[in-house]
């Protein structure tokens, strides 16, 4: 159980803190850095991409350490309704963003980086952008739900071990 519980929070330090460092730090990084909107664009594609795998590996951990604790049926470890729920959503916004969402917006920028005339050009960046937008909320709104489990989890264990009556 000690095992599962350790791979469960590294699991969530995964998530919550992947996330935080690109939001915080490799955007502006890159933006700042970088020469124009192609090489940065391209390479923030490729930084998401390291961490949809990330993320994948983190929902396998999530989901199988859940599974295992409520199977143990031990209370302390008890895995409650709104965690799973809260799971369940965090599973479902990352797979829209990573099935459906990241692959269509890296279609529409490798097409806006492709065409060269100027109208058409600014056309593919208005789609891009216009996909871009909820992607960027979805991945706000899973850093929430990430940080909310953090706290269930806390919440649950300082319960558990007498801290809080």
């Amino acid at each position: 159980m000690v095992c599962c519980l350790t791979l469960e929070w590294l699991a969530l330090g995964v998530w919550v803190g992947g996330l935080v460092v690109l939001i915080g730090a490799v955007i502006p990084a890159v933006f700042n850095t970088f020469g124009g909107q192609d090489s940065g664009g391209l390479f923030l594609t490729r930084a998401f991409e390291g961490y949809h795998r990330f993320v994948i590996g983190a929902l396998a951990i999530l989901c199988a350490a859940s599974w295992y604790r409520w199977w143990s049926g031990d209370p302390a470890v008890a895995v409650s309704l709104g965690e799973m729920m809260l799971l369940a959503v965090m599973v479902v916004t990352a797979g829209i963003i990573i099935v459906w969402l990241h692959p269509r917006a890296e279609a529409l920028q490798a097409q806006a980086f492709a065409v060269q005339e100027e109208a058409a050009k600014k056309a593919a960046f208005e789609a891009l952008f216009r996909i871009l937008l909820p992607v960027r909320w979805l991945y706000m709104i899973n850093l929430v739900l990430g940080i909310f489990l953090i706290g269930f989890k806390t919440k649950r264990s300082l319960y558990r071990d007498g801290v809080v009556s």
